[in-house]
């Protein structure tokens, strides 16, 4: 019965991370950042392709994600391992500062 237990959860992991990982398509993650930055959108897919390739698992030491923030951004602004979460975070930093991509080091 243990086996069967431990058999199913493993299962169960497994599919969650294969479908969370599904959705880490570069097609799929621009589609979210232009969604999120609405008119600022294809700019922002300019800056997150340029800091990531568009992948959510992007890891440069401490800048973590689509547009590779620090540990301070992150803590401020929020970080998940997911697009939208990502983006949120993202277009908050941006618009609180001045709608600019001074806090990036790629431009659009």
């Amino acid at each position: 019965m243990r086996v069967l237990v431990g058999m199913i959860v493993a299962l169960s992991l497994f599919a969650t991370s294969a479908t969370a990982g599904s959705q880490d398509s570069s097609s799929y993650n621009a589609s979210v950042i232009r969604k999120v930055f609405g008119p600022y959108g294809a700019q922002a897919v300019r800056v997150a392709y340029c800091e990531s390739r568009l992948s959510i698992w992007s890891r440069n030491g401490q800048y973590w994600g689509l547009f590779q923030m620090g540990s301070y951004a992150r803590s401020r602004y929020g970080h998940a391992w997911n697009a939208w979460a990502e983006s949120r975070a993202a277009y908050h930093y941006f618009r609180d500062s001045g709608r600019t991509w001074g806090p990036w080091s790629c431009r659009p």
